[in-house]
């Protein structure tokens, strides 16, 4: 649960307090997402790299309590709110920006998040202005400022730490995850990839909640899983012959056909900029981690040339809204 308090410690400023239930796994949850905070605010003291920053803790009668800088609305629930009218191209190339650059922090410092999703996006300010849409006979709301702090570390995991065999949130889960190939730093960038996605359309990239239909949506719209990562799997009971056991004349075969489709087909506009977000995000959505693009690698792509110039961030109205590192792609 987290509540806004206000922090007489502080001069009582606001504060969002993140109160974890007096349960023992919950409380051993909540001493390891402490320990990666305080090495990201070690690591970052001035909070430039977009990571949410923690203020203190402490034990209340057995509840852990953190206290972080207060945010606004999550990616996803302003989308919600927003009937999911999808950001636009300007806003999703801001925010893909910030997001590569807080998670390639995070990977900078041997770190994995494995829980990167639109509710683990926060707005600084989700204050918006509406316009109304005459096709669709509707207000819709535009975010005045888009700049975000990747939040939830519950989850992030350390390189020497033991890797659980399942992370991620269904919708963002990685393929080498699913097939039990082990996982690192890539499986964020996968994330990342069908979150941009998330926000250009307005809708979930993989709408599932089956291992074989989501593997049979990732062929929908990436192309064949590659035969080494069958061979290595030992999730064989999804694959007869060397390849995908699905049966497309099914009901579920039939949900994914009309449902998924190759992923340049989601394209909602020939401008360059539409064509370089996906060509950004197939580089996100490489079967293979090994072939996937690195956040600096994605921080150097095309699609984000218009907000590198200077090594500032700028929002869709062209705003500077957070200074970075003069180069933050290396």
């Amino acid at each position: 649960m987290v509540v806004q308090c206000v922090d007489h410690h502080r001069g009582g400023a606001r504060v969002a307090l993140k109160i974890i239930k007096n349960v023992e796994k919950y409380k051993e949850a909540a001493r390891l997402e402490i320990n990666v905070l305080e090495r990201i605010n070690e690591k970052d003291p001035e909070n430039k790299h977009l990571c949410v920053q923690m203020y203190d803790w402490f034990d209340y009668h057995g509840h852990m309590c953190i206290s972080f800088e207060l945010l606004a609305l999550s990616t996803f629930d302003f989308l919600k709110d927003n009937n999911y009218v999808p950001y636009s191209i300007g806003q999703v190339r801001h925010m893909g920006y910030q997001i590569c650059h807080a998670v390639k922090f995070l990977h900078d410092n041997k770190l994995t998040h494995t829980d990167l999703k639109p509710e683990n996006i926060l707005f600084v300010n989700s204050d918006y202005t509406i316009t109304y849409n005459a096709e669709k006979k509707r207000d819709e709301r535009i975010v005045k400022n888009t700049s975000v702090r990747v939040v939830d570390f519950g989850s992030a995991t350390f390189d020497h730490e033991h890797h659980s065999t399942i992370v991620s949130t269904r919708h963002y889960r990685a393929p080498e995850v699913i097939l039990e190939l082990g996982w690192s730093q890539p499986c964020d960038v996968w994330s990342i990839g069908c979150i941009l996605f998330e926000y250009y359309q307005g809708f979930t990239l993989f709408q599932t909640h089956d291992n074989r239909e989501h593997l049979a949506m990732m062929e929908r719209i990436q192309g064949p899983i590659p035969s080494r990562m069958i061979r290595r799997t030992r999730k064989q009971k999804y694959f007869y012959h060397g390849r995908l056991d699905w049966d497309e004349n099914s009901s579920a075969g039939r949900y994914v056909r009309e449902n998924c489709k190759p992923l340049r087909r989601y394209v909602l506009s020939e401008a360059e900029e539409h064509h370089q977000l996906f060509d950004l995000i197939e580089g996100m959505l490489e079967y293979e981690p090994s072939k996937r693009l690195t956040l600096a690698g994605c921080l150097r792509h095309p699609f984000f040339f218009p907000l590198r110039e200077g090594g500032l961030g700028a929002d869709q109205s062209g705003n500077k809204t957070w200074e970075g590192n003069r180069d933050i792609s290396r």
